[in-house]
């Protein structure tokens, strides 16, 4: 479950609630608004997102005028917080990533963990190339390749620029998961052990024979404000305090899990090692 859906399912709660006070069933709430029985039902166990004049119908029938300012800035966070890539990138993928150069821009403190690529933020223009070209075939959005990745790369100014910070964890496969072809993964692993060296960055890896300890999927943390994830469909930004907690929790223990330093650098040089035989 993600947090839109989780947020989805707490404003159905709250509005339910809200029904059962007025002494209303369901049945009764619907035929007051002049709405199909199963609206409320859906709308109460969160499998669909009420509309603001939703709420306030269905505040003005449970006599709860006064919690309409509040759950109508309920539904419009759920609604911010889910934006589909097709909608996203319908106008390219360059105008995403100036999207990333603002926010980064301040940001004290990234944090982040991808479980299947290396983060944008220490990618090489190949390595680049590649991940965003698989995105607009998936997609079918506009092909900017060219422009996408030479906004990605002048992201990466931020990396040695200011008084930004980061840390980034992968699991080991990243390493050896290839990306374009053999040559892209020779050059990008040269990067790592480049990268590596920086002082505001501490880049770890999971080795792969980790025990499990938290559900993850890839999340970029930017300072304790909010937290991006990307899905197969949408990008989801997480703000509720109490999810961003959990999300600060999760990156510790996968911190805790990662190695970094020598260890890091010995597990990137055997990748590349491979690599280079392989070549």
């Amino acid at each position: 479950m993600t947090g839109v859906d989780q947020a989805r399912e707490n404003l159905g709660a709250r509005l339910r609630e809200l029904r059962r006070d007025s002494g209303l069933d369901g049945r009764q709430l619907a035929a007051l608004a002049g709405w199909n029985p199963p609206k409320v039902s859906k709308i109460e166990h969160g499998r669909q997102t009420p509309s603001e004049n939703d709420i306030r119908v269905w505040c003005a029938h449970t006599n709860a005028e006064l919690h309409i300012p509040d759950l109508i800035a309920s539904v419009r966070n759920i609604n911010a917080a889910y934006l589909e890539w097709k909608r996203l990138c319908a106008s390219g993928h360059s105008r995403r990533q100036q999207q990333s150069v603002a926010l980064e821009a301040k940001t004290e403190l990234v944090r982040g963990y991808d479980p299947d690529v290396f983060q944008g933020l220490l990618q090489t223009p190949e390595y680049a190339a590649a991940v965003l070209q698989a995105s607009i075939d998936l997609y079918q959005v506009l092909d900017d390749l060219e422009a996408a990745v030479a906004v990605r790369m002048k992201r990466q100014q931020v990396l040695r620029a200011g008084i930004h910070r980061f840390h980034f964890i992968v699991d080991e496969r990243v390493l050896t998961t290839t990306v374009g072809n053999n040559q892209v993964m020779i050059g990008q692993l040269q990067r790592m052990l480049e990268l590596i060296e920086l002082p505001r960055l501490l880049f770890a890896v999971i080795p792969r024979y980790s025990e499990y300890r938290v559900p993850a999927t890839n999340f970029l943390m930017y300072d304790r404000r909010l937290v991006h994830v990307e899905t197969v469909t949408a990008e989801l930004t997480i703000t509720q305090p109490r999810e961003l907690v959990l999300y600060e929790r999760t990156f510790q223990t996968l911190a805790k899990q990662s190695v970094i330093g020598a260890a890091a650098r010995a597990l990137i040089s055997s990748a590349l090692d491979e690599r280079l035989r392989q070549s």
